[in-house]
Parts: C-alpha cells; sequence; structure tokens
C-alpha cells in the first residue's frame, strides 16, 4: 500500500510544482526538457537498460510516437494546470483512461460487461461537469484537460501495445522513449529561442528536476504497487486513479484556492463513482 500512496502523492506533485513554477514565470516546455533529463538519469541508474536487447523486430515505430507524443501531451498539462487548476487537470487525465478502453472496445473487439459500459457512460458525464464553466467565468480554458484527456488516453494504449513485446524489457523500452521525448523537448525549447525569441533562463532548471523526481517516482512506484498486488492489479487501477482526484481536488481548494462550482464538484464526485464501476467490471 505504501507504494501506492507515494505513486498518488508523486502524480499530484508533479501538478503542483508547475502550478507553483508560474508564480516564477518559468517557462513549461523549457521545464519539460529539464524534467527529461532527470528523468533519463535516474531511469539509467535505478533499472539499469540495455539497449543491445533492441532487435529490428523492436516497435520503433510505436517508440517513436509516445516519445514524441509525451512532451507534447505534458505541455498541455502545464497549460492546463495553468487555466483550469490541478483539480479539473488530474481529474481530465486519470478519466483518460477511458479512451484505451473504448479502443479496446471498438478496434479490438474486447466484450463489454454492464459494469464497464455503465462506468464509460458515468465517465462521460462526469467529464461534462467537471469542465463547465462558471457563467461569469470568461477564461474557461476547457480545451486543455481535453487534449490531456485524449493525449494521455492515446499514449496509455501506445504503452500497453509496447508492452506486448515482451523481446524488451518493459524498463529498456521506457528508457529509449525518454531519451526521443528528451531530444523532441530540445527540439521544440530551441524553436521558441530562435523564433519567438525566447530565453534560456537558469530557473526553469530546479523547476524541471523536481518534475523528473516525481515524474520517474510516479512511475516507479506505480510498478512496485504492481507487483506488491500482482494478484489484484484492480486494487491498484482503482486506488491510483481515485486517489489522485480527491488529493488534486484537496490541495487545489485549499491552497491554491482554486474555484470549483457545485456542478464541478459533483463531476469530481461522478469522476469517483465511474472509476468504482471500472474497478468492478475488471473483477467480473
Amino acid at each position: 500500500m505504501l507504494f501506492l500512496i507515494l505513486s498518488i502523492l508523486c502524480s499530484v506533485i508533479v501538478g503542483v510544482v508547475f502550478k507553483i513554477s508560474r508564480k516564477y514565470n518559468a517557462n513549461p516546455s523549457q521545464i519539460i526538457s529539464f524534467n527529461y533529463i532527470t528523468a533519463i538519469t535516474l531511469c539509467y541508474f535505478t533499472f539499469g537498460p540495455d539497449l543491445q536487447t533492441l532487435d529490428n523486430n523492436a516497435p520503433f515505430g510505436i517508440y517513436t510516437a509516445v516519445g514524441i507524443l509525451l512532451p507534447i501531451v505534458f505541455l498541455f498539462l502545464a497549460l492546463s494546470i495553468r487555466f483550469m487548476g490541478i483539480a479539473k487537470t488530474d481529474a481530465a487525465q486519470r478519466l483518460s483512461l477511458f479512451i484505451p478502453i473504448l479502443a479496446a472496445w471498438l478496434l479490438f473487439n474486447e466484450s463489454f460487461n454492464t459494469y464497464k459500459v455503465i462506468g464509460v457512460l458515468i465517465g462521460f458525464a462526469a467529464l461534462l461537469f467537471i469542465l463547465r464553466k462558471q457563467s461569469d467565468n470568461k477564461d474557461n480554458k476547457w480545451i486543455y484537460p481535453a487534449l490531456v484527456l485524449f493525449g494521455f488516453g492515446l499514449v496509455d494504449i501506445l504503452f500497453k501495445k509496447i508492452a506486448l513485446y515482451t523481446a524488451v524489457p518493459y524498463t529498456t523500452s521506457l528508457f529509449l522513449v525518454f531519451l526521443i521525448s528528451f531530444a523532441v523537448s530540445v527540439f521544440i525549447v530551441l524553436y521558441k529561442v530562435i523564433i519567438p525569441k525566447e530565453k534560456l533562463e537558469v530557473k526553469n532548471i530546479p523547476f524541471g528536476m523536481l518534475v523528473g523526481v516525481f515524474n520517474f517516482g510516479n512511475i516507479l512506484f506505480y510498478l512496485k504497487a504492481h507487483k506488491a498486488f500482482a494478484e489484484n492489479p484492480s486494487t491498484v487501477f482503482a486506488g491510483m486513479n481515485m486517489g489522485v482526484i480527491i488529493l488534486g481536488t484537496i490541495i487545489g481548494a485549499y491552497f491554491f484556492k482554486e474555484k470549483l462550482s457545485k456542478t464541478n464538484i459533483f463531476g469530481l464526485f461522478l469522476a469517483l463513482i465511474a472509476i468504482i464501476f471500472i474497478f468492478i467490471s475488471q473483477l467480473q
């Protein structure tokens, strides 16, 4: 249970770091780039990936797709936290689990039981309530959490496909994805330095390192939690998603004074109910 709690904390703290970085006018794209330097270093020394295990049959196309998507989705995550807050962004990120579920049904003909259907329907209703803006709020940028939801959902599908290729250890695949993501993030930073004339600033380094540490910690402890609950992975699934939504809401409301309407709170409640139904469907 400790690993699961640590994974939840790391996931939410990533959002907290992005939220705090805004007060210092830090640059999200530079933070993301430095994040990958830290994540790559930690991944190398923790897992000892062996790139020699990669052969011509390895899914390099999927590696590349995930590597390109991750830094872009991370940018949407930072923008979503900036404009919509931690609570709504974390909920959108966790509701992204419905994208691979729908893909399994529509693309891979996976059977749906009643609990899963109810969970998906409630999940979409929850999303509508969570992203609904207040009548006096003209700065609602619902597009960013929506992009977070679809982006992480697509990334989840691709990571599941990577996991199917067992000839290469999953941690080695993860290391390669981090390398590609770092290259893409550097390209984004260089583009912004050359075209919009953004400045490279030292203050982005500590924020990037913090994001990298907790981003990697989230992955590490999540994997350890699955190993600890090897006979009941649904417990990790439900605990992680519900824990992040609840903790993200508490931190957003009490520490950052994020405004949530009754409609938004009802949506968060529905999100938890949806996850419970998906959890039950996994047990059937």
